[in-house]
């Protein structure tokens, strides 16, 4: 009797022991909403306990499961609940770190959810709020596996969502029913999108996968050559990623291009460091299969542990540069930003600013100053109740000029730093007159403002910008601007052959230019691409631009001056952007591709 009562009063402090912890996850969980996107001190330490709590709370329902069973009436979809915060929590910290191995945490919490099919009975539980929750758990891991590149999964998440979508709406007859429908839409529209070029398993066999190898993340195998000289001493440590454009696919508060530029901008993540116990894809359905170790939780890197210095910053060398993503912002928004990653920016970094955004365009007839009186960029699209708002192709109203806007004069105190800016839109010429006041490395990248007839349109544009495209998958763009289609994975290999040769011979001629600068005091190439030259993905931007800048010369399409991009400090010409090697190369691509047709009569021999 004694030792039955003994057993109770233990039953009953682990089940208070589970409340406790379960209540104090929610608490901590519930605050991250509250903490700033920008800086690092502010938000680490919260991060830390938030991930200390969730680790105990895993562990724990793992060791006493018989007994929640029982004594708590512990159900499959309160540890799917459960799992899915821990999912959560790691996609959020990615996106605040950069690091892309968090994304396969993310992954591995999300697709056990789905393997044991914790959520499966959600509705028998007669509970609409519970079914709302699974909605969201399957559109958050459809984020983590577009971000992963995992295309086939994703598919597959989509017919499941649209299933369960309708399951709720038929049974509930909800008051969100239309918003769940346009989520369906919204990432429908997407993955149709993101899929410019299909490339094909196999002649008969047409399974599409991810373009990979040239427009995913970087690897060592896809990383440009460089021939380092004591002049490259710069590497990226801050980005700020915007999107503003406003006919764009979009998921997820990630546009087209904003996903795209994301990927560039990062390593290849590796494989999970803690492996899952048991098997983390089972589907025996039993309460006592294996769970995600509590090992999971990430003892690398995590705010508080040995991995981490004060700054915020992980000993040794960062894989990925650390960024912010801006979806609409306001001007105040963008400012704030941009200036927590120039406060962030430690000695030998260099600040990224990437745009995609629609051009506000001015009225003036005679600008004097090219900072403000020559238009920019719109932000966000919201009214103003001083000046009427947005005019039609961001015009902005007489006597006023548009608050919603990024003008380059906004960007002139930023230069005190070292700076490299994209800029990808239908006004980014302005930005080309950016003086240098502080001595800086300063490089401006900008789209092509106008595209031929048959790139416009609201279509086209939801497919994202041409210009982006370019600086993420190179053999993408070629094929997209060829109207090439579908490509077999073999051909798309072989062809891409073509691609690296080109990255490497302009690699070589960047630092020829260099070399002869140096020796005959010939001005070929600004020092400011010599130093930003060093850094893994500036160079690989760089050299990108340059292909985009040599394949749309020689197209026949792109004749006019407004339809190729332009750079400042403009590169050498003679001896880089029309250099016959790297026409030849592209030449030689597009007589692999069997598009030789589109582009200009090349050099004799091609």
């Amino acid at each position: 009797m004694v030792k039955m009562a003994a057993t109770e009063e233990q039953d009953r402090k682990i089940v208070l022991e589970f409340c406790h912890l379960l209540e104090k996850s929610k608490q901590l969980f519930n605050g991250l909403r509250d903490l700033p996107q920008y800086g690092h001190r502010q938000w680490q330490a919260y991060f830390g306990r938030t991930f200390d709590v969730y680790t105990k709370l895993w562990k724990f329902q793992q060791q006493h499961r018989l007994v929640l069973d029982s004594k708590y009436g512990l159900k499959r979809w309160q540890i799917g609940e459960i799992a899915s915060k821990i999912g959560q929590l790691y996609y959020h910290y990615y996106l605040r770190t950069s690091e892309t191995n968090y994304l396969n945490e993310a992954y591995s919490f999300y697709a056990a959810i789905r393997g044991r099919a914790y959520y499966s009975r959600a509705i028998k539980e007669d509970r609409p709020d519970l079914m709302v929750k699974k909605l969201r758990y399957y559109a958050r891991f459809i984020v983590v596996c577009l971000l992963l590149k995992k295309m086939k999964l994703v598919r597959e998440l989509v017919i499941e969502l649209e299933r369960q979508i309708q399951e709720y709406t038929s049974t509930y007859e909800p008051e969100d029913q239309l918003e769940w429908s346009l989520v369906l839409d919204e990432i429908k529209g997407f993955i149709k999108a993101e899929a410019a070029v299909a490339v094909l398993h196999a002649d008969t066999n047409p399974i599409v996968l991810s373009h990979s190898g040239s427009g995913s993340r970087l690897s060592p195998l896809t990383t440009p050559p460089c021939e380092r000289t004591p002049h490259m001493t710069l590497s990226l440590q801050e980005i700020l990623i915007v999107g503003s454009a406003c006919e764009q696919a979009k998921f997820s508060e990630l546009t087209m291009d904003m996903f795209r530029m994301l990927q560039t901008l990062e390593r290849e993540p590796t494989e999970s460091m803690h492996p899952l116990t048991g098997h983390p894809m089972s589907t025996h359905g039993g309460p006592h299969d294996a769970s995600p170790a509590a090992s999971r939780m990430p003892t690398y890197g995590v705010p508080g542990s040995k991995a981490y210095v004060e700054n915020g910053d992980r000993r040794g060398m960062r894989d990925n540069p650390h960024k912010y993503l801006l979806y609409k912002p306001s001007l105040s928004q963008l400012m704030v930003f941009l200036s927590s990653g120039f406060k962030e920016l430690p000695p030998g970094g260099a600040l990224l600013l990437y745009m995609s955004a629609d051009g506000c365009f001015s009225t003036t007839k005679h600008p004097q100053d090219y900072g403000y009186e020559l238009g920019g960029l719109a932000t966000s699209i919201k009214r103003d109740a001083v000046d009427g708002g947005l005019a039609v192709r961001g015009k902005s109203s007489a006597g006023y000029k548009e608050p919603h806007c990024l003008y380059p004069g906004d960007l002139y105190p930023y230069t005190r730093r070292p700076m490299f800016i994209i800029i990808d839109s239908d006004n980014s010429f302005v930005f080309q007159h950016i003086p240098r006041y502080f001595g800086q490395p300063l490089v401006i990248l900008m789209s092509p403002q106008d595209v031929p007839a048959n790139f416009q349109g609201m279509h086209i544009q939801h497919h994202g910008s041409l210009f982006t495209l370019f600086l993420h998958s190179p053999m993408t763009a070629l094929c997209y601007i060829c109207n090439v289609g579908d490509v077999p994975i073999h051909h798309w290999e072989r062809c891409q052959n073509y691609v690296d040769r080109f990255v490497t011979e302009a690699s070589r001629l960047v630092t020829r230019c260099r070399m002869d600068e140096i020796e005959q005091g010939i001005g070929y190439i600004d020092s400011s691409y010599v130093q930003f030259f060093g850094d893994d993905f500036l160079r690989t931007l760089i050299l990108r631009f340059v292909f985009c800048d040599v394949t749309l010369r020689l197209h026949r399409g792109f004749r006019g001056r407004h339809q190729r991009p332009r750079c400042e400090p403009p590169l050498p010409a003679a001896e880089l952007l029309e250099h016959p090697s790297l026409a030849h190369i592209i030449l030689q691509l597009a007589s692999a591709l069997d598009v030789r047709g589109h582009f200009i009569e090349g050099p004799e021999g091609d």
